[in-house]
This record gives structure tokens, sequence and C-alpha cells, in this order.
């Protein structure tokens, strides 16, 4: 999947307009990060890419590209 594909994801499970996660975005600065975000994207890895990450691993990520990398090779580019 490429990365543009994996922030739309990241919108849709946010709940924000399509487009607005992108590349280098921190996450301390997304108004709807929360908690509830770090549970909803490890829903998400696990639905999309068969992939358990813990909560400790999510909050160590600092930008959403750390996010995507927590995908490993299913995120490119």
């Amino acid at each position: 999947m490429k990365k543009t594909e994996f922030f739309l994801l990241l919108d849709e499970m946010l709940e924000v307009d399509p487009g607005t996660v992108s590349s280098g975005q921190k996450l301390a600065d997304m108004e709807k990060w929360d908690s509830l975000a770090v549970m909803g994207l490890i829903a998400l890895l696990d639905e999309h890419f068969a992939i358990s990450v813990p909560a400790v691993r999510i909050n160590e990520c600092q930008t959403v590209d750390d996010v995507a990398a927590l995908a490993g090779d299913k995120v490119e580019g």
C-alpha cells in the first residue's frame, strides 16, 4: 500500500476530511490524536495488515510517517 493510501485510512479513522493527514505531520499537532486514536490505530493495523502493535510503540511515534513505519514494508513511499 502506498503511504498516501495509508494516510487516507488515518483520515477515516480520525474522522477528518480526506487529505487532512499528510507526510511530516507531527502527531502532537493533530487535534484528534489522543488515546482513542491510538486504540483505533491498533485496530487499523490489525485489520488491514495483520500486525499487532503495542500502544507503547505507537506512543513513541512523533509523526504520521513514524506511524506508517510501524506497518513495515507493507506501507511504501
